[in-house]
């Protein structure tokens, strides 16, 4: 994710989660039938069903060999976001700030599951990913150099005699103290980013299982509406 599109998808997400609890200084019962309001809920629940897209084609190798001739994953997963965000933002609008349904309630706060958990694991899940891996490099690095200079040091003392100082350099003006505490430091930082990515791939499980949810709420939801008729229509 581009700094731009976090930056988007954030501002989005924060109006979105202010406009949630809006129905303690503004109710309209009859919004949600009105046509405005049957609008809205349709493209909310169009865009929230162009979010099955992106896995459908990524889990599946004939969809993908057939779409990345015109789209990459990167764009697919671009839209992904931006569908969730702003289908969520429209499903607000939708009820009007009128939550006294059950389902109704229950599939707003599964909708925010989805969107808040989507936008976790879409940003701090690869930034955190990144930072583990540049912290292992830098490890084998800092091993690497700690395992040259103990031989080259126990070559010496074998030739010499006399014991390994800790002063002794490994890289230019760092003494072998300095590296054994940096590769500690390292092995911690390392060890408490690994699990901070295990808690937010616990993430993902929750978006998944939350989509889910959604869209059986939704399908209800959908045919609730069809069956008892739409209110705007003479």
């Amino acid at each position: 994710m581009s700094e731009t599109e976090r930056l988007t998808v954030g501002a989005v997400l924060t109006l979105l989660l202010f406009l949630v609890p809006a129905f303690a200084f503004h109710t309209s019962p009859r919004f949600a039938g009105s046509f405005v309001g049957f609008v809205l809920g349709v493209a909310a629940a169009s865009l929230m069903v162009s979010l099955l897209i992106y896995p459908l084609v990524k889990y599946s190798a004939r969809l993908r060999s057939w779409i990345s001739r015109l789209l990459s994953m990167r764009a697919l997963l671009a839209f992904h976001v931006y569908a969730g965000v702003f289908g969520a933002f429209l499903a607000i609008l939708h009820t009007g700030h009128k939550y006294q349904s059950p389902l109704g309630i229950t599939l707003v706060i599964s909708m925010l599951v989805v969107v808040v958990t989507g936008f976790v694991g879409r940003y701090y899940l690869p930034q955190t990913a990144a930072e583990l891996r540049d912290a292992q490099s830098q490890l084998a690095t800092l091993r690497s150099a700690y395992d040259r200079t103990i031989g080259t040091l126990a070559e010496r003392q074998v030739t010499e005699g006399g014991s390994i100082s800790v002063s002794a350099s490994a890289l230019p003006g760092v003494s072998i103290l300095a590296l054994v505490n940096a590769i500690s430091d390292l092995e911690y930082a390392i060890g408490s980013r690994a699990a901070v990515k295990r808690v937010f791939t616990l993430w993902i499980v929750a978006h998944v299982v939350a989509a889910i949810g959604m869209y059986l709420l939704l399908t209800l939801h959908i045919a609730g509406q069809i069956y008892y008729g739409l209110r705007w229509l003479p």
